[in-house]
């Protein structure tokens, strides 16, 4: 139960998400394939409506604190940047993509204050954030399973 708490935690924490919690739970704790990819998945799910509704109800009482304020208007600032275009040319699924690519930067929080910001709507950003988070999640699990040798498919040997 320790082990699925730690995982839990580490996709809880923005910036790493499911981008980190699997590979811990299968590389680092030795965790099986199907119940690491099940936590991990489901918990950065469940992290969307929360951040949503966060930020839609409750992100604004912080700004009397004038440093908190201006270091979310920075972080929204550079959230639209990167998600403007993807919203603008494909809407639900360009946010879906967004979260699913793992990369830096990208994710359940950016996507959610990206949603907000640019107005997707509550529905949308759910519908975005679930497929978004199966293919991140199908993405880094595949990843962590093939490991360093998995490139050696496309690489001929000399």
């Amino acid at each position: 139960m320790h082990d699925i708490l730690e995982l839990i935690w580490i996709t809880l924490l923005p910036f790493l998400e499911l981008r980190a919690s699997i590979p811990y739970g299968i590389l680092v704790k030795n965790m099986g394939t199907l119940t690491v990819f099940l936590v991990c998945v489901i918990t950065n799910i469940l992290l969307a409506p929360v951040l949503y509704v966060f930020l839609d109800k409750f992100v604004h009482l912080f700004f009397y604190f004038k440093p908190i304020e201006k270091m979310y208007n920075r972080y929204v600032e550079k959230t639209q940047k990167k998600i403007q275009k993807y919203v603008d040319k494909y809407g639900t699924v360009g946010v879906a993509i967004f979260i699913g690519i793992p990369l830096p930067g990208s994710g359940v929080y950016s996507g959610a204050i990206g949603s907000y910001v640019l107005g997707l709507g509550f529905k949308k950003f759910i519908l975005a954030a679930i497929a978004g988070v199966l293919i991140a999640g199908t993405i880094v699990t595949i990843v962590t399973l093939i490991g360093g040798n998995g490139l050696a498919i496309f690489i001929k040997p000399v």
